[in-house]
């Protein structure tokens, strides 16, 4: 077992400064690469981060999916409103719309994570095949690496796709949920109604898209713990 050298105060602050700006600003290369190798050196490489990081980017979606399904039913009870505090059902549409907003913006972010330490990890396979010496060793490990790539790249179209389609979704949400603070009343409601069965449509498609990039997800970390 190897020991392992603690890092100067100085040093340690600036890892730390790295690790903060990566939470807010994940597109930094010099902190991402700074990241990278003090996670090296503590025997957790980019293969694992890439790991933990769809994940995470599975789980964000799967709450998305919830609160997305928890806003249209929030929606619902609105558009069925017949009376009582049209007040107090509007506010709980809008909190649903902003738990929404909230998920779908961690969706996005994780991502953009994924995106990073896949293209590290694929730079430093390719550089790290490159130097092997062994033919058929080196075949075997450029056919290893494209095929990552390939279901790599198959998972985050599929994030993409399903993510391309929640900013829609949010968009009418939102806008109706304004339209409501405008005008609570019964016109208001009734615009709700007559939209209900398109807002039901798009949610409906969007769901089927995330369980679909969900499953991805599953399946590229099964087989990259293989």
């Amino acid at each position: 077992m190897h020991s392992r050298r603690l890092l100067s105060p100085s040093r340690a602050a600036r890892l730390a400064f790295c690790a903060l700006l990566l939470a807010s600003a994940p597109a930094l290369p010099a902190c991402q690469s700074a990241y990278y190798a003090t996670m090296e050196k503590f025997g957790v490489h980019k293969r694992d981060i890439l790991v933990d990081r769809v994940e995470e980017g599975r789980d964000s979606q799967q709450e998305a999916k919830k609160e997305i399904v928890d806003a249209l039913q929030a929606f619902k009870a609105v558009a069925g409103f017949e009376g009582g505090e049209l007040e107090s059902v509007y506010g709980k549409l809008k909190d649903r719309y902003e738990a929404s907003d909230e998920a779908v913006s961690e969706v996005k972010e994780r991502i953009g994570a994924i995106e990073d330490v896949s293209e590290a990890l694929f730079k430093e396979w390719a550089g790290e095949i490159d130097g092997m010496q062994d033919a058929e060793l080196k075949r075997s490990s450029r056919e290893m690496l494209d095929d990552t790539k390939v279901r790599a790249a198959k998972l985050i179209g599929a994030m993409k796709a399903a993510e391309g389609k929640m900013e829609p979704v949010l968009t009418k949400l939102k806008d109706h949920v304004t339209f409501l603070k405008h005008n609570l009343n019964a016109k208001a409601v009734a615009s709700l109604q007559k939209n209900l069965a398109t807002i039901e449509t798009d949610v409906g498609a969007l769901v089927a898209d995330m369980e679909k990039s969900i499953a991805e997800a599953d399946a590229f970390i099964q087989a990259m713990k293989e």
